[in-house]
Formats: structure tokens, C-alpha cells, sequence
């Protein structure tokens, strides 16, 4: 397409989807349910045929070059699919909040006033790799009656287009409007110049990829935005803690998978737990190939270790250490790369994290409640855990059935979003004749 074409079919896709948002409001509880139970039958049905199409993508992209970790994130396999069936299941079995009304309170007038839950009515999602973010999308917007354009990377094209026709056939199959969901067809990257800029189709714009995207959406669009530029989260690990519970959720958090925005790149020790617990989990890491980037002091802890063999733990023998730069405390690596630093206490844990971190999940491995209290409260990040893993923070997993994204803004929606971050609440007044004096 050139220019003028691109602009008059991003128009048209505006237009198809505040049509359709208008029709989304007002469905039925039972009939949205319905449209994610289908969808839900659609991807077991559809494995074969999904995975077929996401080989021409993952093949495209091996040869063009693609890193690792963004290869990782394109994979549609089968669990993945089975992962996006069950999350439009557990959606569509939940409450339907739209419509809802809280905080009914009686005024003095006589009025009685409160607040309803709508739909925010259109929203863009701009994305890259991972096409089950297809699925979770859909299926959000479907739940909270919004309408949704789509743009995925062009990596994904082929996944996402497959996907896409299978949630169109669940809205007609439903009753619903076909173009509540809508993918962009063409990679021309004019397009989403063009989404950014049409607030008066587009309520909402979502980015969910790579920080350089996610800054040029902040920087031109005319729309409000959802956003979360890097995942670097943290598990500090206290004293006094259980150290088999410690060396467990650090392994995991990290090594579970490498890509994901959750996934913790920095290691925090307090001090009195330091040296017996560094080697432990430094030997989880080395065996696995992970590089430890460490402050002076976690360095020359586990060099010492090293070169004891006494105290060796299963690999130690072999651990990939290096001393840390200024740089590394703020790095997403996104591959099998952590930053460990040796802190005095909790304290000088959360001063580190609420500095260098991108305020997206950090977790406290620890047995002092009041050390906890002080974690939760003072760690200024979109989900803050205790003695549980990092890669928690995500909205299946919190329940939430889906997520369109994990926001680190602190207005409207923060953390993972599911239902209510694709909803706003409008001010509703119940009266009897009354006039204002």
C-alpha cells in the first residue's frame, strides 16, 4: 500500500471498530462468554494448523537474524496455545463487571450517587513477537465489551493472521460483530503512525514490546497510553530467610525462562546471609550458564569460594563471574545474564531497587514480617511479592484470566491489565424530582 492507501485503510479499520465497540457495550454477559468458549474450542481444534503457520515465521526470522530471546517469544506451541485456550476459559467463567455500579452513597439532596463500570470502547494494541498476545488481547476485549485494532510485529504476521481468523469465526459464531477484533494485514509500519493519531476512533493505545517502540508511541501519540518500557525486577534476598526457599525462588525467577518481562535480572544478599548462600546459588546459575555479574564484594566472595575446593558446590568449580558496571544495575538482559550486589539489610535493598529498577516486579525472600511490611510498602514497583518468584507477575497467573500487558504507569492502570484496566468507571446519580437550591 502506499501513503494515501494506508491512511484511508487505517480509517476504515477506526471506523469498523468504534462501529463495533458501540455493539460490544451493550452484549450479554452470556453471549461474550459464549464467543470465549468457542474461541477456546477453535485453538484445541486448530493446532496443527497454527504451528504450521508459525514455522513459515519462526523460519523467516532465523534467517533475517532475529536474537534469541525475540525467537523464544515468537514460538506458538502447543502448551502456549493450550495456555491462551484456558485463559479465554477462565475469562469467560468469571463475573462480568461491565455495567457494575459501586459506592452508591445518599447525599443530603436527597440524589443518591455512584459509580459504573463501562468499557473503554476502542483500544490499539501495538506488539511484537509473541503472537499468543493475539489471543489475549481478543479475548480481553471481548470479555470487557471493548473493540480492539491489532498490529503486531511483522515477524509474526502469519501467527497472527491464523489467529485472528479464528477469533473473528468465535464473534460471528456468537452473534457478535466480527470487527470487534481486527488484525492489521500489511507491515507497512505507516500504519501505526496512523493508529497513534486517531483519537476520535482510538481511546486507548497499548505497547507491548521493545523499549524503542514503546518510547516513539509515548513521544507521538495523540491518544492516551498504557506502557511499560523494561522488565528489570529483582529478588533480594533477606536475613533471616530460609535459604532452601531463597536459592529455589532465585532460580526460578531467573532461569524459568530468560525473555519474559518478569523474569529477574538482579540478585540482591543481605550481608549475614551472603556468604553462606552466594555459592549455593551461584552453583544453580553456573550450571545452568547463566554470567553473574557481581559488586566487589559478592565477586570476592565467590572467587574465594572458587578457589576452595572444599567448599565448591556441584559446578561452582566453573561459575562465569565478572565484576559489575554502573550500567548492569539498570540492564534488562533478557538472557541467561544476572547482576548479583551484596546489600547491608532491607533497607539498602529497597533504596537500590526503587533506583535502578524499572518499577515493574520485585520479591523479598524473607522470615521477618516486619521486614516484609517495609518490602511491600517502601518498593515503589507495579507488583511487589514476598517469598514468592518474579515470574508470578502476570495476569493469568494473578487470576485475572488474560492481560493486555504489564503497565509501570502509575494513572488508570498498573501492574498486570486485565478486565478493569480495559474499563473506566462514570459517575451515575439515582433522584426522585429533586432540585438543586
Amino acid at each position: 500500500m502506499n501513503a494515501p492507501n494506508i491512511a484511508e485503510y487505517v480509517q476504515a479499520l477506526g471506523l469498523q471498530a468504534k462501529t463495533a465497540s458501540a455493539l460490544m457495550a451493550k452484549s450479554q454477559a452470556a453471549t461474550k462468554s459464549l464467543a470465549l468458549r468457542k474461541l477456546a474450542d477453535l485453538l484445541r481444534a486448530s493446532v496443527d494448523a497454527l504451528q504450521a503457520e508459525n514455522a513459515r515465521d519462526i523460519a523467516r526470522a532465523t534467517q533475517s537474524g532475529l536474537s534469541a530471546p525475540m525467537l523464544d517469544r515468537l514460538k506458538l506451541t502447543p502448551s502456549i496455545i493450550e495456555t491462551c485456550a484456558l485463559g479465554c476459559e477462565q475469562l469467560a467463567a468469571m463475573p462480568d463487571i461491565i455495567g457494575e455500579i459501586i459506592g452508591m452513597k445518599q447525599q443530603q439532596s436527597g440524589i443518591r450517587v455512584g459509580q459504573m463500570r463501562v468499557p473503554i470502547g476502542v483500544f490499539g494494541m501495538i506488539f511484537e513477537s509473541r503472537p499468543n498476545v493475539t489471543i489475549e488481547a481478543a479475548s480481553l476485549a471481548i470479555k470487557s465489551g471493548n473493540a480492539c485494532i491489532l498490529r503486531g510485529g511483522s515477524e509474526a504476521i502469519e501467527s497472527n493472521k491464523a489467529l485472528a481468523e479464528l477469533v473473528q469465526l468465535a464473534l460471528q459464531a456468537s452473534g457478535l460483530p466480527s470487527d470487534a477484533v481486527q488484525l492489521v494485514q500489511t507491515t507497512d509500519r505507516e500504519v501505526v503512525g496512523q493508529l497513534i493519531a486517531m483519537p476520535q476512533y482510538v481511546d486507548v493505545i497499548i505497547p507491548r514490546g521493545g523499549k524503542g517502540l514503546i518510547e516513539r508511541i509515548s513521544r507521538d501519540a495523540k491518544v492516551p497510553v498504557i506502557k511499560h518500557l523494561d522488565g528489570n525486577c529483582h529478588v533480594y534476598v533477606d536475613d533471616p530467610c530460609d535459604l532452601d526457599m531463597a536459592v529455589a525462588v532465585a532460580d526460578n525467577a531467573k532461569t524459568n525462562k530468560y525473555s519474559p518481562c518478569n523474569a529477574s535480572e538482579g540478585l540482591l544478599v543481605a550481608r549475614g546471609v551472603a556468604g553462606e548462600y552466594l555459592p549455593r546459588i551461584a552453583a544453580v546459575y553456573a550450571a545452568k550458564g547463566v554470567e553473574m555479574r557481581c559488586d566487589p564484594e559478592a565477586l570476592a566472595i565467590l572467587e574465594t569460594v572458587q578457589g576452595d575446593k572444599s567448599q565448591v558446590h556441584g559446578d561452582m568449580a566453573k561459575p562465569s563471574l565478572r565484576l559489575a558496571v554502573e550500567q548492569d544495575w539498570y540492564e534488562e538482559y533478557l538472557a541467561p545474564i544476572i547482576s548479583i550486589k551484596v546489600v547491608a539489610g532491607v533497607d539498602e535493598a529497597i533504596w537500590h531497587i526503587n533506583q535502578y529498577s524499572s518499577h515493574h516486579t520485585d520479591a523479598i525472600i524473607t522470615r521477618d514480617h516486619m521486614h516484609a511490611q517495609a518490602f511491600l510498602r517502601e518498593v515503589d514497583s507495579a507488583s511487589v511479592m514476598v517469598n514468592a518468584s518474579t515470574r508470578f507477575a502476570d495476569g493469568f497467573e494473578f487470576g485475572l484470566g488474560a492481560e493486555i500487558g504489564i503497565s509501570t504507569d502509575k494513572f488508570h492502570a498498573r501492574g498486570p491489565v486485565g478486565i478493569e484496566g480495559l474499563t473506566s468507571l462514570k459517575y451515575v446519580v439515582f433522584g426522585n424530582g429533586e432540585l438543586r437550591a
